[in-house]
């Protein structure tokens, strides 16, 4: 008997429930053949699922995601010509996955992605185990091989790749690194509930080690599942990138203003702002599921805001004509700062959706322009590393508005505005522009 056939050693060996590699490799495809994001994918299986399945199948398809240019590079050199049908990718990188990034035995995941194929293509079976079985015997050389093909060694597409060595010489390497990495959990304490320091100790008490990033911020030294978080359920803290977290006090409030949140899902930027100052806040976005976070949000924060679904680009369907002192715009973009927190998406991406997305933003900047009072400030915010979204969109809309004006902010580690992800945050940008 083959010895990636060999049974599990009794009463041991991986316990990983076996339909969660089956639900694994589903997801995979709906990304790989259908275009879906994972978020998506998980969102339509969530409802009724067993979570510890639902769990280590995302755990597993994230994992993927992370590795997909040197699992497909493994794949096109075992299989040596495309896969027929194309659904036997879902269940075959799940397995390399396993295989050459967890060291899972052979028996457990070459086993199950057999007799999975075998199940649902069983002309396939063959196929699959030679592929599999090939990686264990050829993973030396299959290794060393994919270290001088630039999507196997940085996981990243060949556009991606080319692009950020040509915007940034001098950190290319050290973004795709990060990009490649776990991302922080870093958590921002309601401050209208109580201090970081005292949300830090409860943190200690529970056992969890931590340490302090902002103002507002602490970050775990060890990830963990939002309900083993002391008093979240109780609104006293939420998961936020520190990055992200910048944008409350970028936006310069103070109590009593009329403050416009013109894309609010899921809701962290516009609950921080509230956790800040007494504000009349208007919370909008165009996608009224998503929408429906954002009240969630509040509501277990303890805080209120007036939030409607409607499209910033369209003001005159929603906007009562009473002008906003504040406004902040996180504009709809490529999310290539946030590429380690959604692994899938640079495989989405295409090379020309950064230009594509330039438009939508410049459109939704020029409708809300006109709703800020003179002398009031917009902070255009976006998850991107691309400057066609981001000083590139700010100089235009200056060229185009001459009662527009640029409002120095100070960023530590950026330039321009431009926040490069990092061991502590994501990748972000942020502008200020004032009506003159």
């Amino acid at each position: 008997m083959p010895a990636d056939h060999l049974p599990p050693p009794a009463g041991g060996g991986d316990r990983r429930p076996g339909s969660a590699r089956a639900l694994a490799a589903d997801l995979v495809n709906q990304v790989l053949l259908d275009g879906r994001s994972l978020t998506t994918a998980l969102d339509a299986v969530r409802h009724g699922a067993d979570p510890r399945r639902l769990a280590d199948a995302q755990d597993l398809a994230y994992g993927v995601m992370r590795r997909l240019g040197r699992l497909r590079f493994y794949l096109r050199r075992l299989a040596g010509r495309p896969l027929s049908p194309a659904e036997l990718a879902g269940p075959l990188l799940v397995a390399l996955y396993e295989l050459a990034e967890r060291d899972t035995p052979a028996y457990a995941a070459v086993n199950e992605a057999v007799d999975l194929v075998g199940r649902r293509h069983p002309r396939a079976r063959g196929f699959a185990n030679g592929v599999l079985r090939g990686f264990t015997r050829r993973r030396a050389e299959l290794e060393n091989a994919a270290a001088g093909h630039p999507e196997a060694r940085w996981n990243f597409p060949a556009w991606w790749i080319d692009r950020l060595r040509g915007l940034y010489p001098d950190t290319w390497q050290a973004q795709l690194t990060a990009m490649n990495g776990h991302p922080p959990m870093t958590l921002r304490v309601n401050r209208r509930r109580l201090a970081a320091e005292d949300y830090g100790a409860r943190l200690t008490a529970a056992g969890l080690a931590w340490r302090r990033s902002g103002a507002d911020a602490l970050t775990l030294v060890r990830p963990v599942a939002v309900a083993d978080l002391p008093g979240f359920g109780d609104g006293l803290v939420s998961v936020q990138d520190l990055g992200a977290q910048l944008a409350a006090p970028l936006l310069d409030c103070a109590d009593g203003m009329r403050v416009l949140d013109a894309c609010a899902a899921p809701g962290g930027k516009a609950a921080h702002l509230l956790e800040h100052h007494d504000l009349d806040l208007v919370a909008i976005d165009q996608d009224p599921v998503r929408l429906a976070r954002v009240t969630d949000t509040l509501e277990r924060l303890g805080l209120s805001a007036e939030v409607r679904a409607a499209d910033a680009g369209d003001p005159a369907a929603w906007w009562d004509g009473r002008p906003f002192d504040r406004i902040l715009l996180d504009a709809p973009c490529t999310a290539s700062g946030v590429a380690r927190r959604h692994p899938d998406g640079r495989w989405l991406k295409r090379c020309t959706d950064a230009d594509g997305l330039a438009g939508q933003q410049a459109r939704m900047l020029d409708a809300v322009w006109p709703l800020l009072r003179h002398g009031g400030k917009l902070l255009y915010a976006t998850c991107s590393v691309f400057p066609e979204e981001n000083t590139a969109q700010v100089g235009a809309f200056l060229a185009r508005h001459a009662d527009a004006g640029l409002d120095p902010i100070s960023l530590p580690g950026a330039h321009d505005g431009q926040l490069l992800a990092d061991d502590d945050h994501d990748g972000f940008f942020y502008a200020r522009l004032v009506k003159t």
